[in-house]
């Protein structure tokens, strides 16, 4: 179900592309899984729940969605795999229960072009139809997307070429709907991004600015909170580890100055948090969800 957030005068809303199961060493790394199990119990596969939230702004220039989940491109076979929800509990559904169709969105920003958060930028012409044409999800929005991203995604290597798929991203240009932009973007005087290299060289995270409250969309510059306590904690999917640490040091701090509301994307216990002062480093207090975990465990 969406949440509804106030920061100053913006209204916000946590939407979602449904859960789904993934790697736990994907999203530990070099972590022992004795050390990371008690944050989340893995299954039989080792795999843990991982969320697919998005965010929806109700910013001064319209309507702004960032990331659109994994939507209704894969096959069967993948989502069972994967343990996706249901249609009607993911994305469109949130959007439609705060009154929102498609066509009233007015700017799409993706974070960056993996299939969990750029597959739902576009769908079928035609229902499930894998035959018909390709389209764009939103049909009136813009689509940001960094310049660097769309680089690496279009020209994929051994290790990334399962995680981009032009078909996420090739009809929004055919479209007229794509607009390539480089570096940190001001979208209204309220929402901007940042780019924090690490996972991918060019994610950007948002921010959210108004009347002296702060928020922070964080994507996959940290996916769980305790990766945000544990800085040396740096999933495998990262493409470079050493500057996804210094990335999550630099996020660190920006958001204890201002006091921001964290939003993790992927961490199925901690919807929101905002940091505060450890014995060692900062942890993060949880607003929205509950922790099965305390800082204790993981030192």
């Amino acid at each position: 179900m969406p949440y509804s957030l106030q920061i100053g005068a913006i209204r916000c809303h946590i939407v979602s592309d449904g859960r789904q199961r993934s790697d736990g060493g994907g999203f530990f790394g070099l972590v022992p899984r004795t050390l990371w199990e008690p944050v989340v119990a893995p299954d039989t596969k080792n795999r843990i729940p991982s969320d697919l939230r998005c965010l929806l702004i109700e910013s001064e220039q319209g309507l702004i969605l960032v990331d659109t989940g994994q939507g209704d491109k894969i096959t069967a076979k993948s989502r069972g795999f994967l343990g996706m929800t249901d249609a009607n509990r993911r994305l469109i559904g949130d959007l439609a229960q705060l009154g929102i169709a498609p066509e009233d969105v007015d700017i799409v920003l993706l974070t960056h072009l993996h299939g969990d958060h750029a597959g739902g930028a576009t769908r079928f012409q035609v229902g499930n139809d894998p035959n018909s044409d390709v389209v764009p999800t939103f049909p009136r929005a813009r689509y940001l997307v960094q310049r660097q991203e769309l680089a690496d995604a279009s020209f994929p290597n051994e290790r990334t070429r399962g995680t981009y798929f032009p078909e996420n991203w090739e009809p929004l240009h055919t479209a007229g709907q794509l607009d390539v932009v480089a570096g940190d973007q001001y979208l209204t005087p309220s929402v901007r991004t940042e780019i924090i290299p690490g996972h991918t060289a060019s994610l950007q995270v948002v921010w959210v600015e108004n009347g002296g409250e702060s928020l922070l969309f964080l994507g996959d510059a940290c996916n769980w909170a305790v990766h945000l306590e544990r800085l040396a904690w740096v999933p495998a999917f990262d493409l470079d580890p050493m500057i996804s640490i210094e990335s999550k040091r630099h996020l660190r701090g920006e958001a204890m100055r201002r006091n921001a509301l964290l939003i993790f994307q992927h961490d199925a216990q901690v919807v929101t948090g905002r940091l505060q002062e450890g014995k060692r480093d900062p942890i993060v207090q949880v607003e929205i969800g509950e922790a099965a975990w305390r800082p204790e465990d993981v030192l």
